[in-house]
């Protein structure tokens, strides 16, 4: 295991206006773990390859930090991006062997993230394959948080928010850098929220409780086949999400942003799990739609051409279609609702 010295940047600038002092939130967390990790990808069956958490007090300072490669037993992905090869991975752990080291770090604190409905997911599947749950009730997701606080970012990509408060990036996608980036964008960001007396967007975790490998009884760095991985437990069990708080501003354009509202259906299989993809879509101020009529503003799938009735509708009353890929390359940047 790696443990990285700290790195200490100047201090944040605080670009907002001041407002008058008040008592820090009585209902605001005690103690925060933001985190990130890198993967191997961004399917179901994807594994972390790498995890950093910084612990923060209850007011945002720093405790310590913590960093780890992971072995992922497969192939570790996008090296490009997170500079991790098989030779880097080989000797490094596995998650059950630092899963205990992470619970310690996660136990009693909100996890922060940037897109955080993404990093949950992935450690709450790892841990589920170890056998255990990650200690987490709550996260807190800072691209929720900046659009609360209605900070003027031109988008919401991590590297923003950091230069926005003056915080200086040296390791793009190195999870210990990105984590240490975010708890330095955090801190001013929770004290403007303490200022504003403004509601925290924390959301409920709600772990994986049971992995099925059914690849034929292997085990230890000889496990883990991703075609021989299954779920249960209900991890598609419907899911209600409060309503979207934003009007619908209408059809998706061709070549345009998506906009905050706007109602997206999602048809046939898509290789990011289909609840992580509406997670990633609601949190992003779109609406999910269970069914496509002509207020639909797009159709996202995989299969353009087949027989579904969602594709058949859409195709009826003049629903957008869009595959995945697109689809999740326009979620990077959502436009803001529009103001009535």
């Amino acid at each position: 295991m790696t443990m990285l010295e700290d790195h200490h940047a100047p201090a944040a600038r605080v670009p907002l206006q001041q407002s008058a002092v008040r008592p820090w939130p009585t209902g605001y967390p005690t103690g925060y773990a933001v985190v990130d990790v890198e993967t191997t990808g961004l399917a179901r069956d994807d594994r972390i390859v790498s995890a950093a958490v910084y612990r923060l007090t209850a007011q945002g300072d720093v405790e310590d930090h913590w960093y780890t490669p992971v072995n992922p037993l497969r192939d570790p992905g996008p090296t490009w991006i997170h500079g991790l090869t098989a030779d880097v991975l080989a000797d490094a752990p596995l998650f059950p062997d630092i899963a205990g080291e992470f619970a310690e770090r996660l136990a009693g604190r909100v996890l922060v993230a940037h897109n955080a409905v993404f990093d949950w997911t992935m450690i709450a599947r790892e841990y589920a394959r170890a056998g255990r749950v990650a200690p987490v009730e709550q996260r807190l997701c800072t691209i929720a948080l900046s659009k609360a606080l209605a900070l003027p970012l031109a988008n919401h990509k991590l590297e923003t928010l950091v230069a926005y408060f003056g915080v200086e990036q040296r390791r793009a996608h190195h999870a210990l850098d990105d984590a240490r980036v975010l708890a330095e964008a955090f801190r001013p960001s929770l004290h403007h929220a303490a200022r504003q007396g403004l509601r925290l967007p924390l959301l409920a975790c709600r772990p994986i409780t049971e992995w099925s490998d059914t690849g034929g009884g292997a085990s230890g760095r000889d496990a883990a086949r991703p075609s021989a991985v299954s779920w249960r437990g209900g991890w598609r069990q419907t899911k209600r999400r409060p309503p979207c708080p934003y009007p619908n501003p209408g059809r998706y354009q061709a070549g345009g942003r998506l906009v905050q509202g706007m109602r997206v259906a999602f048809s046939g299989d898509t290789s990011t799990d289909r609840e992580l993809l509406e997670d990633q879509a609601f949190e992003a101020g779109l609406h999910i739609a269970s069914s496509v009529s002509k207020f639909t503003s797009l159709l996202v799938t995989n299969d353009p051409d087949s027989p579904t009735s969602k594709v058949a509708r859409a195709r009826a009353v003049g629903t957008p279609i869009l595959d995945e890929a697109a689809f999740t390359q326009l979620l990077r940047d959502v436009a803001p609702a529009q103001e009535e």
